[in-house]
Parts: structure tokens; sequence; C-alpha cells
């Protein structure tokens, strides 16, 4: 059975950095393009970056690229999210999960298969 377990959540002050992990069973990352989305309170979920499976090309939204870096690790099946420079507009859940697509034009594809629980970011001072 397809699994993604994100964890690396917490509480930074704005402007530090969190590393989230999205770590894959069942499947190989490498052989799947996956996006990290993002539910704050009160919105609705958003994509906020995706690397594809076979070229590992990735997409970042407006809102953290430049901030926002995908590392992937194939040997230990998981996906990185190293976010830098943190606003309070990032605080959120934070999920992993399978997509149709990741491309650097056309952006995150449909989301399939099941959520995890997410991980939680917050950013206050």
């Amino acid at each position: 059975q397809r699994q993604l377990v994100e964890s690396g959540g917490g509480l930074v002050q704005p402007g530090g950095s969190l590393r989230l992990s999205c770590v894959a069973s069942g499947f190989r990352v490498e052989n799947y393009a996956i996006g990290w989305f993002r539910q704050a309170v009160g919105k609705e979920r958003e994509g906020v970056a995706c690397m594809s499976g076979f070229d590992a090309s990735t997409y970042f939204a407006d809102s953290v690229k430049g901030r926002f870096v995908i590392a992937r690790d194939n040997a230990k099946n998981t996906l990185y999210l190293q976010m830098n420079n943190l606003e309070p507009g990032d605080a959120a859940v934070y999920f992993c999960a399978t997509v149709s697509r990741c491309t650097s034009v056309a952006g995150i594809g449909r989301q399939f298969g099941s959520w995890g629980q997410g991980t939680r970011v917050s950013v206050s001072s």
C-alpha cells in the first residue's frame, strides 16, 4: 500500500528555517511526481512545490519561490522541503502527496492517493 508520512514541522521565528521530510512506503519516490501542499486555518489547501519522478524537475509557487527548496534522497525513499526565510504567512499544516505531474511550466498536477496526517508549521515571534 502506497503511503507518505510527513514530519519536521514545528515553531520557528520569522526568518527562520525548517526542513520537512516526506517518507514513502510501498513505492519509489523517483518513480512518481510528488507535491508539497499546505493548508492554513480557514483557507483551502494549496500546492506550493513539487518534484517530478524521472527527471527531478521542480516547480515552486510564486509565494515560496526563492525561499523553498526541494531535494530527494532515493536511498532513503524520502523527499524533503527546505523552507528558508519563513514568514508568518507560511504557517500551515503541510502535506505531501503523489500528483499526476510536476513541470516547471505547468506546475503541480492533480493529487491522487491518500493524504497523510501532515505536519504543522508555526511561524511566530
